[in-house]
């Protein structure tokens, strides 16, 4: 799969309506994250940038623009202080779909673009980070616009596989990380969840924020199987025979205390926890949960 597929016009023209129609949700949003990592700290200055517009008049250099005739605003050190870390979920249940055109993988992909996509755009550094049953490939933090097709390269050669292991890969992110960062996690949490909240607590106690993408196909959420069915673990390959009609209604009782469950545990942390399922556009998914948390600043 080439990674066209995530930079072809139609995807782009939804990133930038995304950015278009949520300035001020982003703007408010990336100041948030700016604000909440360095929250106690002193604010310095670090050096200048070129105004451009929604930047505040207030910031300009006068000075150097008597002598440059330019426009210059104040770089501060809290606006170089936030790394992103689009940290995502290679493992073969990741690949699965049952009838949407985007496996959880790709739609995960889609959504990791829009958000390298805004950063790159506030001039913060974003990376990358994916695992399985550890951590396979890693690229540094850059804000240089060609860092969105490297990130996106990387990932359109990668083919879901392989068991995971979430709680060991964000151990090993967590001891990699040497700045206060935002850690967007990608899965589809398919794993013994005690562990993994335990990880995730300690990344955010660390200092960095952390939001926890939980990604599920609409036929994990929905179950709209019918009749007897076979049923396959596509990590573990254990299969299981069942009627459908008489299992759904446990089966979503079960899958809703456990995102609920997942839910009450990252909000003792101020972890952000953000459900996605793969029959929901993508960038209405994001501009969604961008407005719930531009709200809660």
């Amino acid at each position: 799969m080439s990674h066209e597929k995530y930079l072809k016009p139609s995807v782009i023209r939804s990133i930038k309506r995304l950015d278009l129609r949520a300035q001020f949700i982003i703007k408010g949003f990336m100041h948030g994250l700016h604000a909440s990592p360095l929250h106690g700290f002193s604010v310095e200055f670090s050096e200048h940038r070129k105004y451009t517009q929604g930047d505040d008049p207030n910031d300009i250099d006068w000075l150097v623009y008597a002598k440059t005739e330019k426009y210059y605003v104040k770089k501060y050190e809290s606006e170089t202080n936030l790394f992103g870390y689009l940290v995502i979920d290679t493992s073969q249940s990741m690949g699965y779909t049952y009838r949407q055109e985007m496996t959880k993988f790709e739609y995960s992909i889609c959504v990791a673009a829009a958000l390298a996509y805004l950063m790159v755009h506030q001039q913060d550094p974003v990376g990358l980070v994916t695992f399985d049953k550890r951590i396979v490939n890693s690229i540094k933090p850059k804000a240089s616009r060609k860092q969105l097709g490297e990130i996106l390269s990387v990932l359109s050669n990668l083919t879901p596989t392989g068991e995971t292991d979430i709680s060991a890969s964000v151990a090993q992110l967590a001891a990699m990380l040497r700045h206060q960062s935002l850690v967007m996690i990608f899965s589809d949490l398919l794993e013994d969840i005690e562990n993994v909240l335990w990880n995730l607590h300690r990344l955010r106690h660390a200092g960095h924020d952390v939001i926890l993408f939980h990604v599920l196909d609409e036929a994990e959420t929905n179950f709209p199987f019918h009749g007897q069915m076979n049923f396959v673990d596509p990590e573990s390959n254990e299969d299981i025979t069942a009627n459908a009609d008489e299992i759904r209604v446990d089966y979503i009782k079960s899958l809703n205390d456990f995102r609920s469950r997942i839910k009450n545990d990252c909000a003792k942390s101020r972890i952000d926890y953000v459900q996605l399922d793969t029959s929901i556009q993508f960038d209405k998914a994001l501009i969604e949960y961008l407005s719930r948390r531009s709200g809660r600043r």
